[in-house]
Formats: structure tokens, C-alpha cells, sequence
């Protein structure tokens, strides 16, 4: 039976799927004119920003692009089995793949925001009826945007694969479209890293000088930085994890069709390579039923509506998988085995992230008590919740890789350990769109929640987007989890298809040898370049919240009728302020990441390429995990506070009280952490892989 055709009709179901469920968002009520008009500037402001954004990111791709072409066309080697190819074919090919994956990308970003600066009115106004309708609205809001991303990128993977010729070729075409997932990583850093960087200056701002300093509530329309605030969660949470999950599930897919490469020509069976393709199809599949699963209750908790959802995902999935690998793959059990690893470690991570987020657990309540004492005693909880979070991480990564390896190992098939690793990997990408809708609901209703704050809602409305906006938290930290565990599993199988390019180009390296003095130097610098690259992120959010911060205090001071609601606060300025400073500042760390795997790899060569790869891929999956679980665990501990969880005997220390003015403290310390610099290294995790993907033949 030939399954690679469920490819191309999977993802016509899912772009028909995502535009039923537009639909279905769009043709609810708008809610009221006050209501209508926040949304009308969030969107004004989103779309003003990624125009922008995206002028200056896709001058930097297409000037990358030329820099590839001539640069491989001109150094890089043919290798045997590309024989048929010129090397200046080779460089004109990885720039024209790269420059595609770029557009891809872009375009899933910004799919991501738009959809959701819809949902976001919809779903505030169906908060005034019901908390289910405002649950399943801005579910399907963000499950647009998931399913056209991951469809886009099975599209785009499938269709680059079969234009460069992998139909005739097949051993040799799936290193030919490393550019792609180049160009959709390349785009990704810098819309995660500039959305980042607005969404958290904005936010921190607004918290500072409107909570801290005036004393007034979050969302509050006399703060002049909400409306920014609220553009940022879209242009952030949503374009940025958009472009970010689409790179993920494309350079993952081309990293485990390399591969299959290398099982294919010890079995002649092309279905090695075509395998990843046809399981993140059926996945699809899986993540359609699964958003149709979710019927919330009117008094439950949003995440057990959502877990449910998650879980028919997580059994379709399986028994596809059960039925992909009998049919394409030989000795299918130890790999089907290998794929429940995958799906066992995404369950693994959403577990691990709720624990760690969520607030009915001890990390939160442990933050939320330890600031009653004040922000220090909230930030040393904060770090430490962060810091413990990584060993469960690297356990259930460790276990995982082993498992999987073993797994495939035992199957008997060449190469079979590594592509065990492959299997799990896409198994675990198998839930993607799923979990993109999970993520985009977060951004979704936190603007609901500001846009009925903004509008004058009445308090049951507010207390339904509270409810929502607390879940969509830990959504955000889940995906954030989940990001990163998918791409934990996947740096092993993107080093190991770095090296099966460096053979290909003529070196082959059996192991990294950190005995080596030039590799133990480049490990250095890879680890280096981790935290000097989240130092850069977390500055550029520094020095811009600044700005605002002094703008939204110049307002309070030079207009007194802001204070007294008889003036109108400058939102547009607050909005043009945090654009140009986002833009400004994600140039430089965006490009150190681009370029230092390339000048390690000219002075160090392919062996120490490789050791940067691997010292830097483990230590931004730690670093990114500690950034991840604190951030979210401080921004749960200040909504435990605002709920009126926290009490000192029978008082209730909730908001305005000097507890709460800690956590939001903490919460402004997190803040960098948790949506700029954490995101932005799961992306870099890959980009790594991806840049020396490309120029391998450059350090022979």
C-alpha cells in the first residue's frame, strides 16, 4: 500500500479544516462598539509592526540567500552521489531552497497573528455569554493558525523534496533542500527574537509604571502602554512560535529524510525517506479530531478541557503511527516502539511543564508565599523553581534518546539506531498543530481579557477571561516544553545528519573527540555562545522597556486627565516606541547566531563544527528550559496572588498588596526570560543544526 499519498491530501484537509474553522470563528458576535474599537487599534498596531518587521527581516533572507549561493556555489564540494549536480547548481539550488523556506516561514508567522488578532474580539465577547463559547472560540482561533502552519510546512517539505528531483533521485535530493529549513530557521530567530522583544518591553512597562507605580489594574485603558502590551502578545505568541513551529517541523523532517538516506541505500526502499512526510500527515489527522474532542463544561477547569483534547491526539496518533510504520518500514516494531518513546516524551514534557506553571502545584504556591516577604525572596524562589526544572528535563530527554536508540538498534536494520531517534522525533511532531492551538489560545485570551477590561465589561465577563487567560499561561509554557523537548530529541538527529554531510563532502567523522584541543575550544565557544546570545535578548528588552517606561510616566506627568479618565492616554505612541526598538535591537544578537557556527567552523574545521554543535545544542536546551519554567512559574505565582489565593491568616493578600506588588516584580523578571530569550534559543537549538547543515562543505 502507498501511503505517500495521504501527504498532499492530509494537508488539503487540514487548510479546508482551518478554513471552516475561521469561518466558525468569524461569523460570531463582535461584542460592543467599546469593544470593537480595542481590537480595531490591536490590530492596527499588530499589522504596523509585522510589515515592518518583516521589510527588514526579508532584506536580511534575500541578502543570506545570494551570500549562500555564492558561497557554496563557489567552495562547497559535489559529492559522488550528487554527480548529475555543478557545484554552482549546488550553491544556486541552497539559495533558491533557502530563500522559499524563508517565505514559508514568514508567512506562517504571519498567519499566526492574524487569525488570532481576530478571535481575540470573538472570543472577549462571548465571555459575556458563556465560558465554554469563549473556550471553544479561541481554541479554534488559535487551531486556524495551527493547522495552516504545520500544513504549510508538510506542503512546503514535500513539494521541495519532488521539484529538486526526489522522485529520480532520492538519495541525493534531501541534502539539496537543507536551505530550506536554513531560510524557515533564519526567519524564525529574528520574528521570534523582534516579537519577543516588543511583546516583553511592552509588557513590562505597562506592569511597572501602571501596577507598581499608579497603583491601577492590568488592562487598565488609562495606561498608555496596554494597547502595545496587547499588539505584543500577538506579534510575539503568535508570529513568532508560527515561524517557529513551522521551522521546527521542516528542518526536522528534512534532518530525518537525510537520514533515511542512509537506510535506503543499504535496503533500496525509498520509504525510509519518505516515512517522516507521511507520519506528520496522519498526525494531522490526529490533531483534527482532537480540537473537535474538546467540549468544555461550564465550571471546569480550561485545562482539562484542553488535556482531553490533547489526549485523543496522543492515542490517534499512536495507533497511526502502529499503522505507518507496519506498512513502510522493515521490522516495523522496535520502530513503532521507538515512535511511542516520542509520543511518551511530548506527554512527558506537558506533564512536567503543568507541575512546574500551573498553579494548583507546589512551584507556584512556593513563589506566591515566598513573596509575601518581598521581590527578593519571590526572585531567589523564582530562580530556583527555574534551575530545578532541569533535571527532569534531562532525564525524560535522556530516557528518551536512549530508548529510542536502543530500540532501533535492536531492530537489526543498518543504521537503525539513529533512525529510531528519527521515529521518535516525528512521532513526537505528530501533535504539532494540535499544540499550536494550544499556544495561540494563550495570546487569545489574554487579549479577550484586556480587551473587556479596556471596554468596561462587567465583572463576570472579566472573571470568565481571567479564568481563560490563566490557562492560556500554562499553554504557552506548555508549548514552550514542548518546543523544546521536540527539539532536544531532534538536535541529536540533525548532529547526526551534519555528519553523514560531512561524509558525504569527504570527512568522516566517527566521534567528536573533546580531547582535541581545537574541539574542546570550539565546545567553549558553543556553550558561550548560548548565554552571550540570551544576554543580548535580555538587554534589548532592557533598554526598550526603558523607553516606554519613561514615555508612560511622561504621559501620567504632563497629563493629569489621564489619571482622572477625562483624557485619552497617546497608545499609538507607546506602539511606534516598542516597533523601533524591537526592530533595532534583534539585529545584532540574530546575526552573531548566523554567523558564529560559520567562523568556528572556518577556523576549527568539520570536527570542531561538530563540537560547537553539540556543546551549544545542550546547553541553549538547559538554558532555554530554566528560562521557560521560571518565567512561567513567576507569571502563575502573581495570577495565584490576583485570584485571592494567598492568605495570612484569614486575610487575603491579593491585588495591591505588597505580596503582589513582589510577584509582579517577579513577574517583570520573568517576563524576558519566559517569551524573548527562552523562544528565541529554541530556535537558535536549530539554527545551529541548520546553518552547518548548509556550509558542511565548507569545513572539510
Amino acid at each position: 500500500m502507498d501511503l505517500i499519498w495521504v501527504v498532499p491530501g492530509a494537508s488539503a484537509l487540514a487548510v479546508l479544516f482551518s478554513i471552516w474553522l475561521a469561518k466558525d470563528v468569524l461569523r460570531r458576535d463582535t461584542g460592543t462598539p467599546a469593544m470593537q474599537e480595542v481590537a480595531g487599534m490591536i490590530f492596527e498596531g499588530a499589522m504596523a509592526f509585522l510589515k515592518r518587521q518583516y521589510r527588514t527581516i526579508g532584506l536580511l533572507a534575500l541578502a543570506m540567500s545570494l551570500i549562500i549561493a555564492v558561497v557554496v556555489g563557489l567552495l562547497g564540494e559535489v559529492s559522488a552521489e550528487s554527480a548529475d549536480v555543478s557545484q554552482f547548481e549546488l550553491g544556486l539550488l541552497t539559495g533558491v531552497a533557502f530563500i522559499v523556506g524563508a517565505l514559508c516561514s514568514g508567512l506562517a508567522g504571519f498567519i499566526g497573528m492574524y487569525i488570532s488578532v481576530k478571535a481575540n474580539l470573538r472570543t472577549a465577547s462571548a465571555a459575556q455569554r458563556s465560558f465554554s463559547e469563549a473556550l471553544t472560540v479561541a481554541l479554534r482561533g488559535g487551531a486556524v493558525s495551527g493547522f495552516l502552519v504545520v500544513a504549510l510546512s508538510l506542503i512546503g517539505v514535500a513539494a521541495i523534496y519532488y521539484i529538486y528531483g526526489g522522485a529520480d533521485k532520492p538519495e541525493q535530493t534531501p541534502f539539496l533542500i537543507v536551505g530550506f529549513g536554513f531560510g524557515a530557521s533564519f526567519v524564525a530567530l529574528f520574528a521570534q527574537l523582534g516579537g519577543g522583544i516588543y511583546t516583553k518591553a511592552a509588557d513590562v512597562g505597562s506592569d511597572l509604571v501602571g501596577k507598581v507605580e499608579a497603583g491601577i489594574p492590568e488592562d487598565d485603558p488609562r495606561n498608555a502602554a496596554v494597547v502595545a502590551d496587547l499588539v505584543g502578545d500577538n506579534v510575539g505568541d503568535c508570529a513568532g512560535r508560527g515561524a517557529d513551529l513551522f521551522e521546527s517541523t521542516a528542518a526536522e523532517n528534512i534532518g530525518a529524510m537525510i537520514l533515511g538516506v542512509a537506510v535506503f541505500l543499504a535496503t533500496g526502499n525509498e520509504e525510509w525517506i519518505l516515512f517522516p512526510l507521511v507520519v506528520r500527515a496522519f498526525g494531522l489527522i490526529a490533531c483534527i479530531a482532537g480540537v473537535m474532542f474538546v467540549r468544555p463544561k461550564e465550571n471546569e477547569d480550561p485545562m482539562a478541557a484542553l488535556n482531553r483534547g490533547y489526549y485523543v491526539v496522543a492515542l490517534l496518533s499512536a495507533g497511526f503511527l502502529a499503522l505507518v510504520t507496519y506498512v513502510m518500514l522493515d521490522e516495523w516494531l522496535w520502530f513503532f516502539a521507538s515512535g511511542m518513546v516520542g509520543i511518551a516524551v511530548s506527554i512527558a514534557f506537558i506533564y512536567i511543564t503543568q507541575y512546574y506553571t500551573a498553579g494548583s502545584w507546589r512551584p507556584v504556591k512556593d513563589i506566591a508565599e515566598s513573596s509575601k516577604t518581598g521581590p527578593a525572596t519571590n526572585f531567589i524562589s523564582g530562580i530556583a523553581v527555574g534551575l530545578e526544572t532541569t533535571f527532569s528535563t534531562a532525564v525524560v530527554i535522556g530516557i528518551g534518546l536512549f530508548s529510542a536508540y536502543w530500540l532501533g538498534e535492536e531492530s537489526g536494520v543498518d543504521h537503525g539506531g539513529v533512525y529510531g531517534t528519527a521515529v521518535a522525533t516525528m512521532a513526537m511532531l505528530m501533535s504539532a498543530a494540535y499544540v499550536l492551538a494550544m499556544d495561540t489560545f494563550g495570546p487569545i485570551t489574554d487579549n479577550a481579557g484586556g480587551i473587556t477590561q479596556m471596554s468596561g465589561s462587567s465583572e463576570k465577563t472579566r472573571e470568565i477571561t481571567d479564568r481563560l487567560d490563566t490557562a492560556g499561561n500554562t499553554t504557552k509554557a506548555l508549548t514552550k516544553g514542548y518546543a523544546m523537548g521536540s527539539a532536544a530529541l531532534a538536535a541529536f538527529l540533525l548532529f547526526q545528519a551534519f555528519l553523514d554531510e560531512v561524509a558525504k563532502a569527504g570527512e568522516v567523522i566517527e566521534s567528536v573527540n573533546l580531547a582535541e584541543v581545537e574541539v574542546f575550544i570550539a565546545a567553549l565557544l558553543g556553550v558561550m555562545l548560548v548565554f552571550l546570545f540570551s544576554s543580548l535578548a535580555i538587554k534589548a528588552v532592557g533598554r526598550a522597556a526603558s523607553s516606554i517606561i519613561e514615555e508612560v510616566r511622561r504621559q501620567f506627568r504632563e497629563r493629569p486627565g489621564i489619571m482622572a479618565g477625562t483624557e485619552r492616554p497617546d497608545f499609538a505612541r507607546c506602539v511606534d516606541i516598542t516597533t523601533i526598538a524591537a526592530l533595532r535591537q534583534m539585529v545584532v544578537p540574530g546575526l552573531l547566531a548566523v554567523g558564529a557556527p560559520i567562523v568556528v567552523g572556518l577556523i576549527f574545521r568539520a570536527e570542531g563544527a561538530a563540537g560547537f554543535l553539540m556543546a551549544g545544542t545542550i546547553g541553549g536546551i538547559i538554558l532555554a528550559t530554566v528560562f521557560n519554567n521560571a518565567g512561567g512559574s513567576w507569571d502563575n505565582a502573581k495570577k495565584y496572588i490576583e485570584a485571592g489565593n494567598l492568605k495570612e491568616g484569614d486575610e487575603v493578600m491579593g491585588k495591591g498588596s505588597d505580596a503582589h506588588k513582589a510577584a509582579v516584580a517577579g513577574d517583570t523578571v520573568g517576563d524576558p526570560l519566559k517569551d524573548t530569550a527562552g523562544p528565541s534559543l529554541h530556535v537558535l537549538v536549530k539554527l545551529l543544526a541548520t546553518v552547518t547543515l548548509v556550509m558542511a562543505p565548507l569545513f572539510v
